[in-house]
């Protein structure tokens, strides 16, 4: 095919301009040795731009919201807060930047808790050098990643039991508190008395360091104890 002059035309020139773009990411550790190593490695791969460093996570969020990249590589052991409780802000603030994790947590529980609350990509420090860069890769498309020996472990083991020494009563007991029951529709639903539901509930927020519904009802979606619908549906 040829153009108005004669000269030959690539079909193909603007998919490829198009797709030239780099990936632009965002090292987030806090380990200044650990970064400029990560740096290298996916700087030395074709299409990465490392736009930015951070070293906590108040540079991670400020970062993503100056440069919005299209991946945040993140630590899960950061100063200036948690990291999993960051992600899901990070994603609303930035819902085009994926996430990535990069962690020497080998831990099933782990990886749970960060793709639940929005990582597309979960990858051992220890397997960086092989996997950090296809996980990066499949996460600017919106694809996700786990080290596999992890996802191996995660398909065998079963989901934890009751989270943070909670007994099976007392998971019961916090999932109809969340749901919104008072303690006497509590006590009708698991045949207790109103004493043992507040009794139960008192242990519920020692345990867990709560006291308002609202941090209950916060922590019983964060662990799946209850959904968002559920909520819904009950109130109605």
């Amino acid at each position: 095919m040829t153009g108005q002059e004669g000269m030959p035309v690539d079909e193909s020139a603007a998919d490829d301009e198009a797709s030239s773009e780099p990936i632009r990411l965002v090292l987030a550790d806090d380990h200044a040795v650990v970064r400029s190593g990560l740096r290298m490695l996916l700087e030395n791969e074709p299409g990465f731009e490392v736009v930015a460093e951070a070293g906590d996570i108040d540079s991670a969020k400020r970062y993503v919201r100056g440069h919005h990249p299209h991946v945040l590589v993140l630590d899960l052991n950061m100063p200036g807060g948690s990291s999993l409780d960051a992600i899901p802000v990070i994603r609303e603030e930035s819902p085009d930047t994926q996430i990535v994790v990069l962690t020497m947590q080998q831990e099933p529980a782990f990886a749970r808790q960060a793709l639940g609350a929005g990582a597309l990509g979960y990858v051992l420090k220890e397997a960086a050098d092989d996997e950090l860069v296809e996980a990066v890769r499949r996460a600017a498309v919106g694809e996700s990643y786990l080290n596999p020996r992890l996802g191996a472990r995660m398909a065998s083991e079963p989901p934890p039991g009751p989270p943070d020494d909670l007994s099976e009563r007392e998971v019961d007991v916090l999932r109809l508190i969340a749901l919104g029951h008072t303690n006497a529709e509590i006590g009708e639903q698991l045949y207790l008395s109103v004493r043992t539901v507040e009794t139960h509930r008192s242990h519920i927020q020692q345990k867990l360091r709560l006291s308002s519904r609202a941090e209950l009802v916060g922590y019983a979606l964060q662990r799946g104890l209850i959904s968002g619908a559920a909520d819904t549906d009950t109130q109605q």
